[in-house]
């Protein structure tokens, strides 16, 4: 039985990857720090028994470490870890209280994404020595976004931390090649969670958060470095990353800007996924 290990599960695309896997028949760590929202998402799993709960904040990295310990315990290992929790939030550089607000970001966003995958490494090499093939591929799986491709205005906290996973994971990537663990970087582009669906401008190929699971684990399950879904952003990705500067600002002035919006308790920074 695969064990899969997801964080930002209450909802949106966390929510969608663990019905997939549970269709499956994986049994799956759900992180996240509402409970309400994760127990109904436990009852709505096939086989909810074998899917464990784990209510914290993914920036408490003691209690993370704890939740990889004990889920490891429970099935005796583990075979995907999905680095999933993302938080957004509209920030100005010139508002000096927005410094907390981009300083939680990239703390659940890249450094949270860091301690998700610390406990499991030495599993996992370990697991790789004594299954020759393993019965499942291990996978440690990064979740960036397309706003990581280039900076976007009003997004800097969001880019910023979402360029910074790219990187991390490729880095990661490079460091675990020898061992047969696989790192995965998927970059979403927009998919119709509850966060998107607040949006008032458009959204270029919009996908059904249940279609961009099915085709997140086949990218997973291959081994993949790298893949933008819906593949049609990958294309635009590919475009941005080649447009000059001139252009990319001329273009970006006059695209809507997030909003910012007065700065917020930590607590209160709204959930990206």
């Amino acid at each position: 039985m695969q064990r899969v290990f997801i964080t930002g599960a209450s909802s949106g695309i966390g929510a969608a990857l663990a019905r997939q896997y549970a269709d499956e028949d994986a049994c799956v760590a759900l992180i996240g720090r509402r409970l309400v929202e994760l127990q109904a998402l436990q009852a709505s799993l096939r086989n909810p028994a074998q899917h464990r709960i784990y209510v914290l904040d993914v920036t408490d990295h003691a209690a993370l470490a704890a939740a990889a310990a004990d889920f490891m315990a429970t099935y005796d290992g583990i075979d995907v870890v999905i680095a999933n929790a993302g938080v957004s939030q509209g920030t100005l550089t010139e508002y000096s209280e927005d410094l907390a607000v981009f300083e939680r970001i990239v703390a659940t966003n890249l450094s949270a994404m860091v301690a998700t995958f610390a406990p499991f490494i030495a599993v996992m090499k370990q697991q790789q020595l004594q299954r020759r093939p393993p019965t499942y591929p291990m996978r440690l799986v990064g979740i960036a976004s397309v706003a990581g491709i280039r900076g976007l205005p009003g997004a800097s906290a969001y880019s910023a931390s979402k360029a910074a996973v790219i990187s991390y994971c490729e880095s990661l990537r490079v460091e675990l090649r020898a061992t047969g663990i696989r790192v995965v970087t998927i970059v979403p582009g927009y998919i119709d969670t509850p966060m998107t669906r607040v949006n008032t401008y458009p959204m270029p190929f919009l996908m059904p958060s249940k279609r961009f699971a099915a085709r997140a684990v086949e990218v997973i399950r291959a081994g993949r470095s790298y893949r933008v879904i819906p593949w049609q952003m990958g294309f635009v990705a590919k475009l941005l990353r080649i447009l000059p500067n001139f252009l990319y600002d001329w273009a970006m002035a006059m695209a809507p800007h997030k909003a910012r919006v007065p700065a917020l308790p930590a607590d209160a920074v709204s959930p990206k996924r």
